[in-house]
């Protein structure tokens, strides 16, 4: 996780991401900070092991609380660098948070997609794409920011198959990160089903999760607006699995997706408030996972 320096509302950002609130600026950088150590409280608190590394003054990234879009750690030693949409995200790529996995994690070798910036051609990261890793699978929803060709070449290295669908929000507007409105676990799979308006598509998508032995835990839109398929499960260091969404999230569920989601997991509910108003992302935004082998 990367603690902000200068967090604040992007306004590079903000034209596809229809998460952003404006008008809640005021005391952003100081609120963000706030939640984002007590954020790390809980999850250590859980059991959670959690690595901070401190964002920089310069250059400046407002929104470098969200380290899961630039980059992703595999099993087997790859390293992920993904091609992103805002200018001033790609320089969230900083060699401090490089050098640290590379200090402290086994890197056997790294997909460079950033080349694709040329092109305008965009995939960031565990926004654009979630992951079903137990059958290398990725799911994703077309957007400006999550296109097929890099979409195929991240699948090309690293042998993964993927569907690719169409998802659009309340007001009809596209989705601008799949993981907004979906999260695969372990057992199960939370999904705002009414987001993907096509029928087949919808279909087929149910199909694969099904497919694959988990529980389907549908929300709706207004609930996915409310950040409630922005959520990643974690392990704790005694193997206990945790559900971390953020508390907006947690109040929009009703008392059975509550108990639904309880039965295979404990739920770990930080209140994110001013970092979803000003940054349009939640709580699963601000984990990167790290599948690496630590350094001995």
């Amino acid at each position: 996780m990367v603690r902000p320096v200068n967090f604040g509302f992007n306004e590079q950002t903000s034209a596809n991401n229809a998460f952003q609130q404006r008008g809640h600026e005021s005391n952003a950088r100081e609120g963000a900070i706030k939640e984002f150590d007590e954020f790390v409280q809980l999850l250590r608190s859980a059991g959670v092991e959690v690595f901070v590394i401190e964002d920089t003054p310069e250059p400046h990234t407002p929104d470098s609380i969200f380290p899961n879009n630039w980059f992703s750690a595999h099993e087997g030693g790859t390293l992920v660098l993904y091609p992103m949409f805002a200018p001033n995200r790609r320089l969230e790529r900083k060699p401090a948070v490089l050098d640290f996995i590379r200090k402290n994690f086994l890197v056997k070798r790294v997909v460079d997609l950033t080349k694709f910036e040329e092109k305008s051609l965009f995939l960031e990261g565990t926004g654009s794409m979630i992951f079903d890793r137990d059958h290398n699978l990725v799911f994703a929803c077309r957007s400006v920011r999550t296109d097929e060709t890099v979409l195929e070449a991240f699948c090309d290295e690293l042998d993964y198959d993927y569907f690719l669908f169409n998802a659009s929000d309340s007001a009809g507007n596209p989705i601008y990160h799949t993981n907004v409105m979906m999260c695969i676990a372990g057992s199960f799979a939370v999904v705002c089903l009414d987001a993907v308006k096509d029928i087949d598509e919808r279909q087929n998508l149910i199909a694969l999760i099904e497919e694959s032995d988990k529980e389907i835990i549908e929300i709706s839109l207004e609930q996915m607006e409310k950040f409630a398929g922005n959520m990643l499960e974690v392990e704790s260091k005694t193997a206990e699995s945790i559900l971390v969404m953020s508390k907006t999230a947690y109040n929009s569920l009703t008392q059975d997706q509550v108990d639904k989601i309880g039965q295979h997991c404990k739920i770990v509910a930080p209140n994110l408030t001013t970092i979803e108003n000003n940054g349009g992302g939640s709580a699963r935004c601000m984990m990167a996972e790290l599948f690496l082998t630590p350094v001995k």
